[in-house]
């Protein structure tokens, strides 16, 4: 079994809290890894805009959008799938809890814009709805090596992957654990869905990962253990 894995984009904050910014300092985006095991490419929270994705991708990897097996989304909500749709061909997957809720706010929407006559709003809702729809529940691993890690909280079915490599156990964070900032001072995104929950998925992954992929930054190091788990 081989299993790999390589950040294709940083992601960002739209505004940083711990920077003292405001909430719209910049265009944020998640960070997008690929995970590249024996017969699959996983495609990981495909947050940029397509035609910037697919050159960061090819840049970074020299992966065709039709080479992309798997995208796995470690949240549902827009940000984290604006490309989508140039992966036709792959599965969509995310955790099962967060398409619900997502799945569920989405049909709400619906029918509060019908009922206010916004057709526009509606139709925009539909596409959303549709998208949505073609998301199916990942199971419990992925590919032998890629294993879901649920981390509800910062949204309701938020959830990582945790790649049991070798010399060290490498835990993709989405926005459980944001950036370095959040990950040295202990704290979570302002705004989760469930505060309390959002801190004990932090501790649990701070708990068992010896190298983080981190929801809007780079790759970092567990502070709380020495180099690579050692």
């Amino acid at each position: 079994m081989s299993v790999s894995y390589r950040i294709i984009s940083i992601g960002t904050l739209a505004g940083h809290p711990l920077w003292n910014e405001p909430a719209d300092s910049r265009s944020g985006h998640a960070t997008t890894t690929l995970i590249t095991t024996d017969d699959a490419n996983i495609l990981v929270d495909p947050s940029l805009p397509a035609q910037a994705l697919l050159a960061r991708l090819d840049e970074r990897s020299n992966t065709k959008p039709q080479q992309i097996t798997h995208v796995f989304l470690t949240s549902a909500d827009t940000l984290h799938r604006r490309a989508l749709a140039a992966f036709p061909n792959a599965s969509w997957l995310a955790h099962e809890p967060e398409l619900s809720a997502l799945q569920a706010t989405v049909n709400a929407q619906i029918q509060e814009s019908q009922d206010g006559g916004d057709a526009d709003l509606t139709l925009a809702l539909q596409q959303d709805k549709e998208i949505l729809q073609r998301c199916q529940p990942a199971e419990d691993s992925i590919a032998p090596g890629v294993d879901l890690f649920p981390l509800p909280g910062a949204t309701p079915g938020c959830c990582g992957l945790l790649l049991p490599l070798p010399r060290a156990t490498v835990l993709i964070c989405g926005d459980a654990i944001a950036t370095v900032e959040h990950l040295e001072q202990g704290k979570v995104l302002p705004g989760c869905h469930d505060i309390e929950q959002a801190q004990a998925s932090f501790a649990e992954a701070v708990e068992i990962g010896d190298l983080f992929v981190l929801g809007r930054d780079n790759l970092t190091l567990n502070p709380l253990r020495g180099p690579l788990g050692m």
